[in-house]
């Protein structure tokens, strides 16, 4: 147990007025100043008003601290200005200049704020509700921290803001069934303006009213109040993070603001009547923000403000636009560490490509679960989730024991949520751990897609500010028999998302080498654990040793020879092997599909004069596909037959094992293309 940490707890009077007003003023002219110059002159081409959100939203950044982060969305720059956003960044990266939140490579209002010593703002996302799941994973770090890492817990919390339309997705839901079985240091905070774009709340919240809703919901505290004025939501937001802060578990404020602008600049409001805009305007929190701070000097706050965003329009025009030829940086890390997150694997110092093989030979199961408990053992920042992963050890058995050995805040079995499980482990690895996650089965990281493409982007989009690297365990693949659900493949969906390594491994060896340099690396690994290999006789080999570690985009001849090419990779390795026999081939095992060994196929391919490439997947699409292209641009001259492709039929996969046997490319299937082409 940890000492309950001491609480800063703010009531309305304890507040800098003068500096909310400043920055409310400040919020007020950004808006203006890019809907009356900026996107008339198409300098900025996305913009939204925080017009009616932006008191409370400044109010609560106010209260943010070292420790904390905030994953907010895209109408949450108040609370950065409250955070210390420099004016010229929250301007230029509108604009798209060099410098600000992303170098001009992602949308303005997508943003993000390292700030040592200050709070952070994680980078937000495109996707309504997908800012939910990550912060979770940051509040469960927190605790992680402190009784795991032993480091001292002074009261840190995660806040995720977002809109009553965004209380309708599955990551809403997600993060709020974390936070509340793990009892995390985390702040629901629901601006509900009454829209979602243009459909009203009764589409989106049953009653109108999320807090209501979630009245009954276990342990979450519930603040609900009015949004524009001053004292009620200085005191509301003053309580629920105080009750956060104090441990005593999430909580969740709602607070009832006008959108007093368009959902965007373009959006014109047609869907509200003449009422409905006269009733949100007369609510507007800034004329209650004058009356009740009254003493103020509010034209010498006007004009200070007036000059310091021309002033920062200024700056931020002068910056320009980032130099084409760097887009292409960032995707990977490139040896320069972000500035938040990632660094949470140990150093591959004293490491060896070259197997030490020792012992009996050890199936692919074995093979994986002991690297996992080694960098257990070796490294305290790694953790492991997902579902069924804890007492039963996994359905593929793959993590037994591993819970009891390191406990139940290191090995931990979660809900039932895809895209909650991807998402937490985005936070994590954020706050500096490295999480491996597990997807119980291939199919089912369908729901987690868009944390996925999230993770992965965020280091190019965030130019090298922040990134999240974890490693994504994902078993897949047929296994005696087959079906739609628990054997699809699709590697091809994860090479597809820019900024994921994707590990494929065929056997006991090539899993220790990958796994150990995904554990030890910076970038975000899919790890795909063949189903039909884990206990496969063939895929068994001797422990390569405890240094071994395999780099990616590295591929492994498993036989030689100079009549034929054949490029595969997983499960279709073995059959490979023994189409070829008798055959003067060289197999080539990628290993890994991003980045892949292009060098070695084509090397291969100008001896060889002919191509074949095996997968498991669909034909349409497949990886496969990117690999006869790379090999037609660039050695076409060198060909003596079509490169050719055995792959599954455009069909998911048959459950009944004969079915299974026809669709997946078999031995006699591969033989008789081999055949073809040494005969063309």
């Amino acid at each position: 147990m940890t000492a309950e940490p001491e609480i800063e707890f703010r009531t309305a009077s304890g507040i800098d007025w003068a500096e909310v007003a400043r920055l409310v003023t400040t919020s007020r002219a950004l808006d203006a100043l890019e809907e009356t110059r900026l996107v008339p002159e198409k300098k900025v081409l996305y913009q939204f008003s925080a017009r009616g959100h932006d008191m409370a939203q400044v109010i609560l950044g106010m209260h943010l601290r070292n420790g904390d982060a905030a994953c907010g969305y895209y109408r949450s720059r108040p609370m950065l200005l409250a955070l210390g956003v420099p004016l010229a960044d929250a301007l230029g990266s509108g604009m798209g200049r060099a410098g600000g939140y992303s170098d001009g490579r992602d949308i303005g209002v997508v943003f993000n704020y390292p700030n040592p010593g200050g709070a952070h703002a994680l980078p937000m996302c495109g996707g309504v509700g997908a800012q939910y799941a990550p912060a979770a994973g940051w509040a469960q770090s927190i605790l992680y921290k402190a009784s795991v890492l032993g480091e001292k817990d002074d009261g840190a919390i995660a806040v995720v803001l977002g809109g009553d339309a965004s209380c309708a997705t599955g990551g809403f839901w997600s993060a709020l069934t974390i936070a509340t079985t793990q009892s995390l240091p985390l702040l629901f905070y629901v601006e509900d303006n009454g829209f979602g774009i243009s459909v009203p709340s009764h589409y989106q919240t049953p009653g109108c009213d999320i807090a209501a809703n979630l009245a009954s919901f276990k342990n979450l505290a519930i603040w609900n109040g009015d949004g524009t004025d001053p004292e009620e939501a200085a005191r509301l937001i003053g309580e629920a993070i105080g009750h956060v802060r104090g441990r005593k578990g999430p909580a969740l404020i709602r607070l009832t603001v006008p959108r007093l602008e368009g959902h965007s600049y373009q959006d014109t409001q047609a869907y509200k009547s003449p009422e409905t805009i006269e009733a949100e305007w007369s609510r507007d929190p800034l004329p209650k923000l004058k009356t009740f701070a009254s003493y103020l000097d509010w034209d010498l706050i006007e004009s200070s403000v007036e000059a310091e965003v021309e002033k920062a329009r200024e700056e931020a025009e002068a910056r320009g636009i980032s130099s084409p030829e760097q887009v292409t940086d960032h995707v990977f890390f490139d040896g320069e560490a972000s500035q938040v997150g990632g660094g949470a694997g140990l150093s591959l110092v004293d490491t060896t490509d070259q197997p030490q093989p020792d012992g009996q030979r050890i199936n692919m199961v074995t093979a994986i679960r002991r690297v996992l408990d080694q960098e257990l053992a070796a490294n305290p920042k790694v953790l492991l989730f997902g579902e069924d992963i804890g007492p039963k050890g996994g359905v593929h058995a793959v993590t037994l024991g591993l819970q009891e050995k390191y406990g139940h805040d290191r090995v931990f079995d979660t809900s039932l949520n895809e895209e909650g499980i991807v998402g937490r482990a985005v936070g994590m690895a954020l706050a500096g751990l490295m999480p491996v996650p597990e997807i119980q089965f291939r199919k089912y990281a369908e729901p987690a897609t868009e944390q996925i493409n999230d993770c992965g982007t965020m280091r190019w989009r965030t130019a090298n500010r922040f990134s999240a690297p974890m490693v994504l365990r994902v078993p897949g693949g047929f296994f005696k028999c087959g079906d739609p659900w628990h054997s699809q493949t699709n590697e091809v969906q994860f090479v597809h998302n820019p900024g994921w390594k994707v590990a494929v491994p065929s056997n006991a060896e090539d899993a220790v080498g990958l796994l150990r340099g995904s554990l030890r690396g910076s970038d975000p690994v899919l790890f795909f654990e063949h189903r039909a290999m884990l206990d496969d006789s063939w895929a068994r080999r001797p422990w390569p040793g405890d240094k071994f570690v395999l780099p990616f985009g590295k591929a492994k001849k498993t036989r030689e020879g100079d009549r034929i090419t054949i490029v595969t990779w997983g499960a279709m390795v073995p059959r490979c092997e023994a189409a070829a026999e008798g055959i003067s081939a060289d197999v080539i095992d990628l290993r890994t599909l991003m980045p892949w060994d292009r060098e070695m196929v084509l090397e291969s391919v100008s001896r060889t004069r002919r191509c074949l490439i095996v997968h498991e997947d669909l034909r349409t699409g497949g990886f496969g596909a990117e690999i006869a292209a790379v090999v037609a641009d660039e050695a076409f001259l060198d060909l003596d037959a079509p490169v050719a492709r055995v792959t599954m039929p455009d069909i998911p996969s048959p459950h009944h094992p004969k079915l299974l046997e026809w669709a997946v490319p078999s031995v006699e299937r591969i033989r008789a293309e081999i055949d073809r082409l040494v005969g063309f």
